[in-house]
């Protein structure tokens, strides 16, 4: 019955289904931490600098170049970033967070596709030199300005917030708006305050810059899969041979993959730097996003769509875990997983997977007796677990990847 409705409501039924296991949830730890305006809030910060390094992965992908090196153009993003916010504005430092990451993205390009190195061993490289070729720029620019140094930079601007009118009592043309999620949330109502609880954190004093960042999704996927460009650039990720053969010149679609890749993780990097997450540059400050970033990609199944909700997924835990103090919205994380895995257990055994669903049985047993035997969790559970889900998708879910049939195969004009 589900296969028959439309995407979008799959989707919103999924959400809803959510939504009301965490209200469940919550409850057995006398929390309302997990479905808060707050937590929403949070989440959606966390998600945006891994979303734009996830999409930035899937344009160099889809384009046939693995690009392990995110988290060097997310460096580099922060660093070009907050020194554009920091002389020229919020705005010009995401513009010039871009044109960082972009650089990143062309010495990828230049050693990936035209000398032919390995992939992984350049974007380990430029993981390797960020960090150093950051540290010197600090050295020679942000340690003369006041209040910066060698490790970090001086308070960077913004570029301002938005509330949507109606849903959340924005401003509409000087008329100030109800809030109708906002009211919803006061009544208390069991789910339906939960749900517009995490609805309204989505769309209340939502940075512009976030807003940019979510409008990318859907302009991502109308020019990979509506545009004769986003076309040329699959088939090179596809069968460049055969694009070869068509009049395609594949190493310009794969410069033009990678550096937009660059770009759009200097976006990220510019984003952390930006007052919405941390409000200057500093040195390890992106924290392994690019690898998460990488991770929603491969979790999205190489699609905008799918890498927007990784993102999500993947903050989330951070979000809950920002203001978590007591530890006990952490803890009922850990129910959430043992639900989940009695999910994936009873979805295997539909589909007689036995070796599936008893390793989901035993995992999903495990995490119950952690949650029934503790009363709270370790800190590095909420910063591992992004990669647990990874992992466990791609244990129990990997037949329904696909990437690009020649992600990361060497390429050589006029070779079959």
């Amino acid at each position: 019955m589900l296969a028959r409705l439309p995407t979008w409501a799959r989707w919103m039924l999924y959400a809803a289904a959510g939504v009301a296991v965490l209200t469940i949830v919550q409850g057995f730890d006398d929390t309302e931490r997990l479905t808060a305006v707050t937590s929403s809030q949070a989440m959606l910060r966390w998600a945006v600098p891994i979303m734009l390094a996830g999409l930035g992965g899937l344009f160099s992908e889809r384009a046939g170049v693995v690009n392990i090196g995110l988290e060097g153009m997310l460096i580099l993003g922060t660093w070009f970033g907050a020194w554009g916010a920091i002389n020229y504005g919020g705005w010009a430092g995401l513009a010039t967070g871009m044109i960082g990451g972009a650089l990143g993205g062309l010495v990828h390009a230049v050693a990936t596709v035209t000398f032919g190195v390995d992939h992984i061993i350049s974007g380990v490289a430029i993981n390797v030199t960020a960090p150093g070729v950051t540290r010197f720029l600090s050295s020679e620019i942000f340690a003369n300005y006041e209040g910066g140094s060698i490790t970090q930079s001086p308070g960077t601007d913004g570029v301002g917030r938005f509330t949507f009118p109606l849903l959340a009592g924005g401003d509409l043309f000087g008329w100030e708006s109800p809030d109708i999620l906002g009211w919803f949330t006061r009544q208390d109502w069991f789910l339906v305050s939960d749900m517009t609880g995490l609805a309204r954190g989505l769309v209340a004093q939502v940075s512009l810059a976030t807003v940019l960042a979510f409008a990318l999704v859907p302009l991502s996927a109308w020019v990979l899969w509506r545009t004769r460009f986003g076309l040329r650039l699959r088939i090179c990720g596809e069968h460049p041979v055969g694009g070869e053969s068509q009049g395609i010149n594949i190493y310009l679609y794969k410069y033009y993959g990678v550096m937009i890749s660059g770009g759009l993780a200097g976006l990220g990097g510019a984003f952390i730097a930006s007052p919405e997450l941390s409000g200057l540059y500093r040195e390890g400050q992106t924290t392994g996003r690019g690898f998460i970033g990488l991770a929603a990609l491969i979790f999205g199944n190489w699609r905008p769509s799918g890498t927007m909700a990784g993102a999500l997924l993947f903050g989330y835990p951070f979000g809950i875990g920002l203001r978590d103090l007591d530890g006990s919205a952490s803890h009922a994380l850990l129910l959430v997983n043992t639900l989940a895995l009695a999910a994936v257990t009873v979805w295997a055994v539909r589909r007689r997977r036995r070796f599936d669903a008893g390793l989901a049985a035993g995992l999903g047993l495990a995490a119950a007796v952690w949650y029934f035997m503790s009363s709270t969790v370790p800190n590095w559970w909420i910063d591992i677990l992004p990669f647990v889900i990874v992992l466990l998708v791609l244990v129990f879910f990997s037949q329904r990847l696909r990437m690009p049939r020649a992600d990361g195969l060497p390429y050589r004009r006029g070779e079959s």
